[in-house]
């Protein structure tokens, strides 16, 4: 790039869980590093990058699609570059080149720190570069970040996962686990919050397991209790954990911790323990129940989320009925919940018995349907409760016709408020009551009890975000925001 000549402009495209939602404030740390700007509304960008997944149902027809769209465009600027990275590229490697050779660049899970080498090395050989790695080749957190929110953040405490779950294909795309250092993790943290940030979510695929790599089992209870002890933190998330590696300690430093959110986010997948075992899921529906009676007797106000599949292999009208038990007895705040498909290269991909998907249908709704009775029936008990929400940017879909702002409660929970005239931006924190409760929302329609402007909310009006250099430290600097990723919901793991 010549003196005078404008940065390369980006636009990421990011598809699946919060892994790969943070991987994508990888992609653009190291892009804004090798000198690329975040695309301008409105504005064509000089390079796309899709983050794939390849957990969620019609993942292939939806990345392929997307592309074949983007065909005219490449033909029309041959200057464009297209890079495709994530689950996806992983499983299907060189095949993305082969049905849609207009892109210039396939990168893994494992090497995303290629992608600035990857793209010029595209552009100067004129061909697509393909670069799967099977291991980890630096780990994600070394890299920068340009975070997406000023106020929210997530830090990666591990990479990988070392569970066998036969619906499951991450452990084959992301490896085996790989546990950060507390020391890397906490500093990271620091830096955050040191920069005004209010939140930060522990990010792994069993977060509960944290500590194997290095041979402490009680690590993440310890971790909880070491993040939460941090000046200026006011809260602090987790996800997601594993029934079976999840320990009393861990509830312990949830309670004990002032600033531990009581929220529990815990995979259920099935009630049916027959159902459990083909899965490779190793607890049962007993002691899955024992864990929730746990929390609930040592934070009463705990909010409780899971993953639940429908029409696993051979599921019996029995079975499903197991699950229907379950989620009757655990009172789920809200329940992501999945139809199974078959994603090739799961054991479960050839298991028999796969159900007719009329059949799963008719469960899914069932559960649905009971879901939602449940969730709204907590929601109401909620009613009349003060509640302090970090305001929030884009969660409410109807706030400007409803001239309502949204925030999470410390619950988790999602409260559409009325700030009446006060100057509320997203990142400041305020404290209402509940006037209403719906199955996926609460609504709190009074007067504000208290609004605290935060540095937060001084630099998300001014649409700076953090940007953190990875374990090398320093304090991060800011800029304008990156392209905001699709809305995800949680992963089925």
């Amino acid at each position: 790039m010549t003196e005078n000549q404008a940065p390369r402009a980006y636009q990421i495209r990011t598809f699946g869980c919060q892994m790969n939602v943070h991987d994508s404030e990888r992609l653009a740390g190291q892009l804004e590093d090798a000198g690329y700007a975040p695309v301008e509304d409105g504005a064509k960008p000089d390079l796309i990058v899709f983050n794939t997944c390849a957990v969620r149902e019609n993942a292939d027809n939806k990345l392929y699609g997307t592309l074949g769209h983007l065909r005219p465009d490449k033909i029309a600027n041959p200057d464009l570059q297209i890079a495709v990275g994530g689950c996806l590229a992983q499983k299907d490697r060189g095949e993305i080149v082969k049905r849609a050779p207009w892109v210039d660049v396939v990168f893994g899970t494992h090497n995303i720190g290629s992608l600035p080498t990857l793209l010029e090395r595209a552009r100067h050989n004129a061909e697509a570069e393909v670069e799967i790695l099977e291991s980890l080749e630096t780990f994600p957190s070394t890299l920068p970040a340009r975070r997406e929110s000023s106020y929210a953040s997530w830090v990666s405490v591990s990479v990988g996962c070392n569970n066998t779950c036969t619906f499951c294909i991450v452990p084959a795309l992301r490896g085996k686990e790989r546990d950060r250092r507390p020391g890397e993790i906490l500093a990271e943290v620091e830096a955050l919050v040191a920069e005004g940030v209010l939140e930060v979510t522990l990010l792994g695929q069993n977060v509960n397991s944290y500590g194997v790599e290095f041979g402490d089992r009680l690590a993440f209870g310890k971790l909880l209790r070491a993040t939460g002890a941090i000046d200026g933190l006011e809260r602090v998330r987790f996800t997601s954990p594993h029934p079976a590696s999840f320990t009393t300690d861990v509830i312990e430093a949830m309670a004990e911790t002032p600033n531990v959110c009581h929220q529990l986010h815990m995979p259920l997948q099935s009630g049916s323990d027959r159902v459990l075992r083909e899965m490779k899921r190793s607890y049962r529906s007993a002691r899955f129940l024992k864990i929730l009676d746990e929390v609930r007797a040592a934070m009463p106000d705990a909010a409780i989320t899971t993953d639940i599949i429908v029409g696993f292999p051979g599921e019996t009208e029995e079975d499903f009925q197991a699950t229907l038990d379950v989620v009757a007895q655990a009172r789920f705040s809200s329940a992501f919940t999945f139809q199974y498909s078959i994603r090739p290269g799961t054991p479960a991909a050839t298991m028999p018995d796969q159900l007719p998907k009329a059949v799963v249908q008719e469960r899914y709704e069932r559960l649905v349907e009971m879901q939602n009775a449940i969730s709204w029936e907590e929601n109401k008990k909620i009613v009349g409760r003060r509640v302090e929400l970090l305001v929030a940017a884009g969660e409410g879909r109807k706030d400007a016709e409803t001239h309502r702002m949204s925030g999470r409660a410390r619950d988790g929970r999602l409260v559409h408020f009325t700030p009446g005239g006060a100057q509320v931006r997203p990142g400041d924190v305020v404290e209402t009551v509940v006037t209403y409760g719906a199955p996926h929302h609460l609504v709190a329609d009074g007067d504000l009890l208290s609004h605290r402007r935060t540095r937060a909310g001084d630099n998300a009006e001014a649409g700076l975000r953090p940007k953190t250099s990875g374990v090398t430290l320093g304090l991060p600097g800011f800029g304008a925001p990156a392209v905001r990723p699709e809305p995800v919901s949680g992963c089925a793991l």
